[in-house]
């Protein structure tokens, strides 16, 4: 298999369509994770994943899973822990501990992580230049304080968050993050949640499949449409009392 190799001078990324049709969506290989590179890939559907000891790989996936904030689904089950449970959930309060715990998540059918010491350098890069924010679920600790119970994070372009991974170190914090955080990029003015894989636990949000072509043209307008609001550093929604 003949597999593009990145020019480390150009931005450039071979034909994407090519490599869905020839190489399973292995769009190329080499290149860097500099801001430049990272925006670029993203903007046409291409995202990095690779492992420790490999060379970084440019991947692309059709259909393209998405989700569509305002068809949200909130289960009766969720719903009620998303009344009742204590918590709160901040957006971009503490973005290297989101990725570092997504890291070290295990994954069932797994061995290692993706989510590279060098792909955590490059996203916390990302996230200090405002491309990329984080979600944090926070459960009350027996001394009354707060502890990171689970979050997410992604890549913001434009209209379109494109969501990379998630965690929970306690039962629904995943979950409860996800559930505040699409409301809360939805008021932003995100129009687009790029869920990249399908997977039964998105599906029950809501999410669905999308041709690839449809999905790059979708990108091609809501990437370049500036956010009404900023994808502030707050707590976006809490159940504690004070």
């Amino acid at each position: 298999m003949d597999i593009p190799v990145l020019n480390p001078k150009s931005l450039h990324f071979p034909d994407v369509h090519k490599a869905i049709a020839r190489r399973d969506g292995l769009v190329a290989v080499g290149g860097d994770l500099r801001i430049e590179r990272l925006l670029a890939a993203y903007v046409q559907g291409i995202f990095p994943w690779y492992s420790d000891g490999q060379p970084i790989c440019w991947c692309a996936l059709s259909p393209r899973t998405v989700l569509y904030p305002h068809k949200l689904h909130i289960g009766r089950s969720l719903a009620k822990t998303l009344r009742n449970k204590p918590y709160a959930v901040s957006a971009n309060r503490h973005f290297p501990a989101v990725i570092a715990a997504c890291a070290a998540a295990p994954r069932e059918g797994q061995a290692g992580t993706w989510i590279t010491r060098e792909m955590q350098k490059a996203y916390i890069r990302l996230h200090e230049a405002g491309h990329a924010h984080s979600f944090e679920c926070w459960y009350p600790d027996m001394q009354g304080g707060l502890q990171l119970a689970g979050g997410l994070y992604g890549v913001q372009i434009g209209r379109v968050f494109y969501g990379e991974s998630m965690f929970a170190r306690q039962s629904d914090a995943s979950k409860i993050a996800f559930a505040c955080a699409v409301p809360y990029l939805a008021e932003c003015g995100i129009e687009l949640i790029d869920c990249q894989m399908h997977t039964a636990h998105l599906a029950r949000f809501g999410s669905e499949r999308m041709p690839f072509d449809d999905f790059q043209t979708a990108l091609c307008s809501l990437s370049a449409q500036a956010l009404p609001q900023p994808v502030g550093r707050q707590v976006i929604y809490s159940t504690l009392t004070t």
